[in-house]
């Protein structure tokens, strides 16, 4: 058997902390999820996730960062399979809205995230975010594509829209039928960027 490093029992150590934490918090929730019963199902103690997490809500945090990681990720590879640059950023922000309907996405980043972390636009991620969208805002303006507008400024208001949607659709007592409205106002609402003579794109 290969000898483990010291590294690698560190690495393997809090990767089964995330996994047991993300299917307590997916299950029950931040506010029911014992850290006993995850250090537990990891086969591990309460000293080794304050060692790696500090706290419950450390351990939370680092949660929500691998699965906005996974998301993003997700998203791009939907963007880039779409016909053209427009249709991929349209189709990046409707992929969002629809992620609202998995239980794991909906409990731990929609419901639970804001409550415990505070306003989503504050978080780590956030800022990379923006400025990914106000880039493509600004390809697809330098290409004709996008009318005049503020680039950083249209790409903070296209986030707190699709931001909205997503809580909206995570807290309806009907997700299926709210993520297709919000998808159709979305798509809609970007169109209003189009150039009149782009519009067929």
């Amino acid at each position: 058997m290969a000898h483990r490093t010291r590294s690698d029992m560190i690495s393997e150590t809090r990767a089964k902390l995330l996994a047991a934490g993300r299917k307590a918090f997916a299950t029950v929730g931040y506010a029911d999820a014992s850290m006993d019963d995850f250090t537990a199902e990891a086969g591990l103690t309460r000293g080794a996730l304050y060692h790696h997490f500090r706290d419950k809500q450390g351990l939370f945090q680092a949660i929500v960062l691998q699965i906005d990681a996974e998301m993003a990720e997700r998203l791009k590879q939907r963007a880039a399979e779409a016909p053209s640059r427009w249709e991929g950023f349209v189709e990046e922000g409707i992929g969002y809205i629809e992620m609202a309907l998995e239980p794991e996405i909906q409990r731990i980043i929609l419901r639970d995230g804001p409550a415990v972390l505070g306003d989503p636009s504050s978080w780590p991620t956030a800022d990379g975010c923006i400025a990914a969208m106000t880039a493509s805002l600004e390809t697809l303006q330098a290409e004709g594509v996008v009318r005049n507008v503020d680039p950083e400024a249209t790409a903070r208001m296209i986030t707190g829209a699709s931001c909205y949607a997503a809580q909206w659709i995570a807290n309806s007592e009907d997700p299926l039928t709210t993520s297709r409205r919000a998808t159709a106002a979305y798509r809609r609402l970007l169109q209003g960027l189009l150039r009149v003579d782009a519009e067929a794109l």
